[in-house]
């Protein structure tokens, strides 16, 4: 279940209700029109909405994840949708057709976080002592910052070289990548 809020006055638009076979909903992203929310779940879906109708438009179902999808956020352009999940593996999806376009395999364990730059280019992952970030195009990792605990959040500034990333310590991490901002 997912409810959406109106920021000014707090009132509670609207409920969209899925995911009904454990409940609970992990991660949630909206496109940059407003007009779609992605959410991510333990019962290891990835589903679109059209926040207009307040319906469900199809829930992403080629190549399942293996595993609770922790994490999902969505392109600067609506067009992709980037899944982590305790399998271990990140998801790009087409959110137009609903296909897997490919997957990042690499990590030693499972994925907590994702995060995607504004240029759609480069996704941002945080998984048990380790921050990646992989190029979209090339589907190779570019750099890697470990830790001593584990990261359950990144976020990406839209300058698309500093990575912000939490871990269980209470630590939070400001990366910056040289050479990247091209």
């Amino acid at each position: 279940m997912k409810k959406v809020w109106n920021l000014e006055t707090g009132e509670e638009l609207f409920t969209l209700k899925h995911h009904p076979h454990c409940g609970w909903v992990t991660s949630v992203a909206v496109t940059a029109d407003g007009k779609r929310a992605i959410s991510s779940s333990r019962d290891g879906t990835v589903t679109v909405w059209n926040l207009e109708t307040e319906e469900k438009l199809f829930t992403l179902k080629h190549d399942p994840h293996r595993g609770w999808v922790t994490s999902v956020a969505v392109t600067a352009d609506g067009k992709r949708a980037i899944s982590g999940s305790l399998d271990g593996t990140i998801k790009v999806w087409n959110l137009e057709t609903g296909e897997n376009l490919f997957t990042l395999t690499g990590h030693s364990g499972s994925v907590q976080s994702v995060a995607v730059t504004a240029d759609g280019k480069r996704v941002i992952s945080g998984y048990w002592n380790r921050t990646i970030m992989w190029n979209l195009e090339t589907r190779e990792v570019i750099a890697t910052f470990k830790s001593h605990a584990p990261f359950f959040s990144c976020a990406v500034a839209p300058d698309g070289v500093t990575i912000v990333a939490g871990d269980r310590c209470g630590m939070v991490h400001f990366l910056k990548l040289e050479n990247q901002g091209e």
